[in-house]
Parts: C-alpha cells; structure tokens; sequence
C-alpha cells in the first residue's frame, strides 16, 4: 500500500478511537417525582444475564449540588463492567436543571440504591454487594446515604436499606460544618447532613481519594474523616495525591485512581484477579 494511503488508514483509525466514548448497556427509569423522571445509566458485564448475582456500583456526578451529568463516571464503570461488576450511573436533582436544594440529591441517592436493591434479581446483581461513589459533592451523596439517617423522599419505604456496602470516594463533600463545604447552603440542618458527623459502626468500608492542593476539602478534614471511621472500628483507606488539585482523578490521575479502586473492591471481593490497566 502507497505510504500516504497507510498514513490515511493510520489516522482514521487513530480519530475512530478518539471519539469512541463509553456507553451504558442500558438506560432504566429509577424515580419520577411531579414532572422530573430520574434514569440509571447501567454497565454490565459481558454475557452478563439476569439470572447472575453479580457485585455493583453506582456512582454519583460531581457539580456542587447544581449541575453536572451521569456520564462523569462512563470511563470508570465501563472499566470495571469489564472486570465483572455491573456499574450504574445516576442520574439526581441538581439546582440549575431542577431548582432543588443539596437536600433533594440526598434523597435522590437514598433513592437510587432502594430501586437497585429491589430491582436486583432483574438486574442481576447481589443487593449485598452493593456499593456507591462519587466525586465531590456526588461524592457526598454516596457518603451521605451511607451515614445520615434522615432526607428520605416523602411517600418512599424506607423497608429496602438505602445504605451501600461500601464507598468510594473521589475528592468528597464530607464536611458541611462551619468550616467545611457548603455550610451556608444547609446550615439550617448540616449536622444531620454532614457524613463526617454520623460516621457510626455501621458505615460502610470507604476508599477517599484527595489531592494535596484541592482547594475545597482540606487535606485535614480527611485525615480526620479517616480518624472518626477507625475510631468505630471501619475501615477507612486514605490516598492522597501530592501536588494535585479538585478533580484530578478525571484525567490526571485517572489510571492511579483507578487501579487503586480496584484493589479496594478485589479486597472486598467485588472483583477477581489482578487490575487491569487502563490509561485512557
């Protein structure tokens, strides 16, 4: 072949992978509350059946409480649909799309999980191996629905347990006082919003990922969320990552981040095997 037909091959083929973006098996409705319906963007496996109890992960988008969008997580969960788990990204309430208070992306999280575990025989996967994660204020809706007791939706049984059986977290919301995140937004009620105020025995085994130089969540506030969770005998695994900032763990340090994921949910024995790299 002529040298520049191959060079033209070559770079079709290099575009082609570029644009290649992950995409969910599956879209499903979880909640509709007045005119707002909610969706799972979910991952699964391959030969993956209904039939199979296989681990899960839903993962919640970061944005502040206002904004953001399920496929944050499509990287990671196509990645770990590939290491066997089925991996689910919610979609919640956010205040510039539907004028909600932090409060509503709690109950959405809350809801998430209740619909996946009663859900679970037609999705597939074991309601007790069921764990939740999030980046930064997602981070705080998975940390929140296994921590705080209340911010349930009205009219929701609360008989199906809203709390995963274990966390991951990427750079999280999980201080609301006074001198953590978003205090003057939930002042009104942050001491039952706030994880790292109602960390107790029950908690689930967390991973937190933090960058030295992240602006909004002190490399403190995880120390000592790492100190309360060990304080009640929970495992909690502390990475940090020098010289890093708010959200690196989308593209800087996405593969370290990752790996690093999947050795805490192979310790759990969510996966199987040794992880795979992925450097996108």
């Amino acid at each position: 072949m002529h040298r520049s037909a191959v060079t033209a091959v070559f770079f079709l083929v290099l575009s082609g992978s570029a644009i290649a973006k992950p995409e969910p098996s599956q879209i499903v409705e979880y909640k509709t509350i007045g005119e707002v319906t909610l969706t799972l963007h979910i991952f699964n496996p391959s030969d993956h059946k209904p039939s199979d109890k296989t681990p899960a992960i839903v993962f919640f988008f970061g944005g502040g409480w206002n904004g953001g969008t399920p496929s944050q997580f499509y990287s990671q969960s196509e990645y770990l649909a590939s290491r066997g788990m089925v991996a689910i990204c919610a979609d919640y309430r956010t205040n510039r799309k539907h004028k909600t208070s932090p409060q509503e992306c709690v109950k959405d999280g809350k809801s998430a999980i209740r619909w996946i575990r009663t859900h679970a025989a037609d999705l597939g996967i074991d309601p007790n191996m069921l764990a939740a994660g999030g980046g930064s204020a997602g981070g705080h809706v998975a940390a929140a629905t296994g921590t705080v007791e209340g911010f349930n939706e009205v009219g929701e049984s609360e008989s199906v347990s809203c709390r995963p059986n274990a966390l991951v977290l990427f750079n999280p919301v999980f201080d609301n006082s006074e001198n953590g995140y978003g205090y003057e937004r939930v002042k009104d009620y942050w001491q039952a919003f706030s994880p790292m105020h109602n960390i107790d025995r029950l908690t689930p085994p967390t991973i937190v990922f933090l960058g030295t130089e992240d602006k909004l969540i002190p490399v403190a506030t995880a120390n000592e969320y790492k100190k309360r969770m060990e304080s009640v005998g929970v495992r909690c695994d502390l990475h940090l990552y020098e010289g890093q900032p708010h959200g690196f763990f989308n593209k800087a340090k996405y593969s370290e981040t990752l790996t690093e994921t999947d050795k805490f949910l192979t310790s759990l024995r969510y996966l199987r095997d040794e992880p795979i790299q992925d450097n996108r």
